[in-house]
């Protein structure tokens, strides 16, 4: 059972994008631990699959909408009464160079990477300013090295590692953490449509130091990690859980 220090009472987390790839991973790691769960996602039908499968209250909502936001964690300190932690899977995936992109794959990237994490910074942290607690993001190895064709996700995804940097030092006298990790290509479907072949595959994971792409468990644990209160001394950190993509040159 995972515990809180000061009350014995299981801790109470909240799951945005959690009908995905990385997202369900997280929700069954934290249901295995006790944890109470809240999840939020746009997909109703999927997201109530999922509440029953780890024993979760849902919030079926459009997380680009901040008012959507401020109105589900508002709900789950009023059912839990407490907040502990926040994560935010949400995320998409844009492989296009600046000229190519348009206008509105621009703006629909910026806001399903972007304007979601800072909705959930935003209401996160009103719910956490009297009690502390943790806010997870989640950016990319494409925003810590230079990936052709990543012009669009790159700049939405740096954006969250200066939002986690700048969050953390505001809120850090309020005992809140901020921090985020960012992966390498991840097996989601997310990423399908670039693993789709064998060779396809074998290019991928050729990037990566390790010599394979990451699962949704690696980047999953991780963020649990960052969720815990035992990292109570940890914010203000981005992790590179990425096969070492954005750090080191395979031979």
């Amino acid at each position: 059972m995972m515990n809180d220090g000061e009350t014995g009472a299981a801790p109470v987390y909240l799951v945005f994008g959690a009908t995905g790839g990385i997202g369900s991973s997280l929700c069954h790691r934290l249901s295995a631990r006790g944890a109470r769960l809240a999840i939020a996602a746009r997909d109703g039908d999927r997201l109530k699959a999922l509440a029953g499968a780890v024993d979760a209250i849902s919030y079926p909502l459009d997380a680009t909408h901040l008012d959507e936001v401020d109105a589900c964690v508002r709900g789950v300190v009023q059912t839990f009464g407490r907040l502990d932690g926040i994560a935010n899977c949400i995320g998409s995936l844009l492989l296009k160079p600046a000229h190519l992109t348009t206008e509105e794959e621009w703006a629909s990237t910026l806001a399903a990477n972007l304007t979601t994490a800072f909705a959930i910074v935003r209401s996160g942290a009103r719910a956490m300013l009297s009690s502390g607690g943790s806010i997870v993001l989640v950016s990319s190895a494409a925003a810590r090295v230079g990936l052709a064709n990543h012009e669009a996700i790159a700049a939405a995804k740096a954006g969250v590692i200066g939002l986690v940097l700048s969050a953390a030092a505001s809120y850090a006298p309020r005992g809140i953490r901020v921090n985020c990790v960012a992966p390498g290509l991840v097996r989601t479907p997310l990423a399908s449509r670039l693993i789709s072949s064998e060779a396809a595959l074998k290019a991928s994971a050729a990037l990566h130091a390790i010599g394979r792409i990451g699962e949704p468990e690696d980047v999953a644990a991780a963020i649990e990690w960052f969720l815990s209160a035992d990292q109570s001394w940890v914010t203000g950190q981005v992790l590179g859980v990425d096969g070492g993509l954005a750090s080191v040159r395979p031979r």
